[in-house]
């Protein structure tokens, strides 16, 4: 089964979307599953996992409706207050839906210091017990700290989102590079190969812009523990869908089948927990 590991929905709100500026007027629109179904089925893509982009419990909750009602859409990495007193409890209410499997903080938009902050890592704490996976969305500059926050908690299983975004566009390699690999030491950590044609010149791009990167974390991450995500709608800033299909479907070619099949939907079958 091919999964698609990062894409998202939203019906778009002005006020609430604030982050979509003006020069992303192509993401000024509600995207729903009826818009993904096609383009995955015309792509060959069996499934996909549907992930937060608003800090709230209603996105949350919106997300999970979708899911239910939409059986394409196998699991959902929503958002909680890891750092409120009674996360405990809500991860509990919301670990009673089936497809609610991890959660997601936009640390991108926080300090540098926010990741080894006291309340964030007891909400951390409270996730391994629900089997829930936590989603790292940072930047580069926060590599550092996010491979201090996973060191302390050897048995949560964390996945990185975007390659931690590398400045593709000015083609810098250091420090992000050593650092995703230091992170990459730590084995609870798996790797999304998703969000690279955003970080690259939007308008002026081709595949050979990647492949320094990819290399990187291919290396650091081995292919039991790399995710292929398109981050539908977003990567629309720059490409199609099946155009950034096609870039990591050229690099993977390298690879054997068993290999090219674990990057493409069977490594977050298992690290999702999912279901047919």
């Amino acid at each position: 089964m091919k999964i698609d590991s990062h894409q998202h929905f939203w019906k778009y709100h002005p006020v609430r979307d604030v982050w979509i500026t003006e020069a992303m007027q192509v993401l000024k629109h509600d995207f729903l599953p009826e818009d993904l179904k096609p383009i995955l089925e015309d792509n060959f893509i069996d499934g996909c996992i549907a992930v937060q982009a608003d800090q709230s419990e209603e996105e949350s909750l919106f997300l999970l409706e979708l899911a239910e009602k939409n059986p394409f859409i196998k699991a959902v990495v929503g958002w909680v207050d890891l750092c409120a007193a009674h996360v405990e409890e809500r991860l509990a209410f919301f670990s009673k839906y089936p497809k609610f499997k991890g959660v997601r903080h936009i640390v991108q938009a926080e300090n540098d210091a926010f990741l080894l902050g006291q309340d964030f890592q007891n909400g951390i704490s409270k996730l391994e017990p629900f089997g829930l996976v936590y989603e790292v969305l940072i930047r580069k500059e926060q590599l550092e700290n996010a491979g201090k926050l996973v060191q302390k908690f050897p048995n949560q299983t964390f996945v990185l989102d975007h390659i931690a975004k590398p400045n593709i566009k000015e083609r810098e390699m250091q420090p992000w590079k050593d650092q995703i690999t230091a992170l990459a030491n730590h084995k609870n950590v798996s790797c999304k190969i998703s969000g690279l044609v955003t970080e690259a010149d939007w308008e002026n791009h081709s595949y050979e812009d990647f492949v320094p990167y990819l290399d990187v974390v291919f290396e650091a991450f081995g292919v039991n523990r790399i995710l292929f995500g398109s981050d539908w709608p977003v990567c629309l800033l720059a490409d199609k869908y099946a155009t950034v299909l096609s870039y990591i479907k050229t690099y993977i070619s390298k690879f054997n089948t068993e290999e090219q099949v674990k990057i493409m939907g069977g490594n977050a079958i298992k690290i999702y927990a999912l279901n047919n």
